[in-house]
């Protein structure tokens, strides 16, 4: 039954996360939650996702983040367990054999930002941030078509996240161009992207602001050791599995890795 108000109740709610963590812990993708405890707007999107990473209880080792536009909220945690920096990464298996990722720039917190009556300031933010390192945001959904469903049931499993991969430290990355460089992937069989990207925000960085600040008014915080991830500067993109990649960030410098079926 629902709720006298309408909304999800805290049953429903915990129906729903059981069967997105049941999911994510069998990789046995689901066509869509029942339409009994299916998130009907963003804040039942987000309780669902919050309900899902109580029930994994599961160390949050870091965030993707996104400018939101109209209606929606880009926000995610990811779990310390599937953020990786050895090769081979493991990589759910999308369409013929490949992987699906997004080539990013993230930021690593050198210091705790607890909740507070007031928001952090740019200043503060930036100047908690200990280091910024080129990444892959690895894609996998516990849905079978996400970009199919309505958004809060997308947010409810995390926005299509399985995992970061996390690659070499960018020196000096608030005195760097990062709203646009070439971006190019390859393996030992030729290029698998070559094109000029774009960040979706204009720059890595705001998106890391606006996420202090979402969490601020949620009463929690950013903590020390946490990376946040901020867009693809090249969509998403699918490359094969089980031979070396390079990616290259125009003259930022290079990513290697090579992913696995997980």
């Amino acid at each position: 039954m629902s709720s006298p108000a309408g909304k999800l109740s805290e049953t429903q709610i915990h129906e729903a996360a059981q069967i997105l963590r049941n999911a994510r812990q069998s990789r046995q993708r689901i066509e869509r939650l029942p339409e009994s405890c299916r998130p009907r707007d963003l804040e039942e999107g987000i309780a669902i996702a919050r309900r899902v990473a109580s029930d994994l209880a599961l160390p949050i080792g870091g965030w993707k983040a996104g400018m939101p536009p109209e209606g929606r909220i880009f926000v995610g945690s990811i779990f310390a367990p599937s953020i990786y920096s050895t090769s081979p990464c493991p990589a759910l298996v999308h369409g013929n054999s490949s992987a699906s990722v997004e080539p990013e720039i993230a930021f690593v917190i050198g210091r705790d930002l607890p909740a507070r009556a007031t928001l952090y300031s740019e200043a503060e933010i930036r100047d908690a941030v200990s280091e910024a390192r080129f990444a892959i945001e690895i894609l996998g959904s516990r849905y079978l078509d996400p970009a199919s469903l309505p958004f809060p049931e997308q947010f409810a499993d995390g926005l299509n996240n399985q995992g970061l991969f996390v690659g070499p430290v960018l020196p000096h990355p608030f005195d760097r161009k990062l709203d646009s460089f070439h971006v190019k992937i390859e393996s030992p069989n030729g290029a698998v992207l070559d094109r000029e990207g774009k960040h979706p925000s204009g720059h890595p960085f705001p998106p890391v602001v606006w996420l202090a600040g979402f969490l601020n008014e949620r009463g929690n915080g950013l903590r020390a050791g946490q990376i946040v991830t901020t867009g693809s500067y090249a969509g998403a993109v699918d490359v094969p599995l089980d031979v070396p990649l390079t990616f290259t960030y125009g003259d930022l410098g290079t990513l290697k890795v090579q992913f696995a079926a997980a």
